[in-house]
């Protein structure tokens, strides 16, 4: 059995249905929720506690529109280490979760480390970041940037993939 398949053991269809229902609608109300996925309200209302008491809900937030943010620059960095022992390993991920121009990390099997997403204002303020900061990283040995012309997908929602 795989892990997709073991994750959707635990969860039946009301609980996938509330779950992308959510992810795309955090704000919707217990009855409008309960209406969607076609459960009443006190079975869909314990239903939401136990996925966020069992951490599949791991919070609500509200999502900023990062360009009207002045938040239009993204680039894509390949980190690659000097050291990948656990102990640099670990130094590293406390030393890049503390930065918040990075809005994503992602330890990489492949060429290199680390994949970074950085949210800047414009390329000299990356740059700048780029130079004082995450050059200066614990064990970094060698970026590569690539910057994003546009963003063509961006969504935080549960697709197709849960069902």
């Amino acid at each position: 059995m795989n892990m997709n398949q073991t994750f959707k053991s635990k969860l039946d269809g009301f609980d996938l249905k509330i779950l992308q229902a959510l992810s795309s609608d955090a704000r919707m109300t217990m009855t409008d929720l309960s209406d969607r996925i076609g459960l009443s309200k006190t079975p869909c209302h314990a239903r939401v506690k136990r996925l966020e008491n069992e951490g599949y809900i791991l919070g609500y937030r509200a999502l900023i529109d990062p360009v009207k943010m002045g938040l239009n620059h993204i680039a894509f960095v390949e980190v690659k280490l000097s050291d990948t022992r656990q102990s640099a390993l670990t130094e590293f991920n406390q030393a890049v979760a503390k930065q918040g121009e990075v809005e994503q990390c992602h330890m990489i099997a492949g060429g290199f480390d680390y994949l970074l997403k950085i949210r800047t204002t414009d390329m000299p303020s990356y740059r700048k970041l780029l130079g004082e900061t995450l050059s200066a990283l614990p064990h970094v040995a060698q970026t590569s940037t690539y910057v994003s012309m546009e963003a063509v997908k961006e969504t935080a929602v549960l697709g197709a993939s849960i069902e």
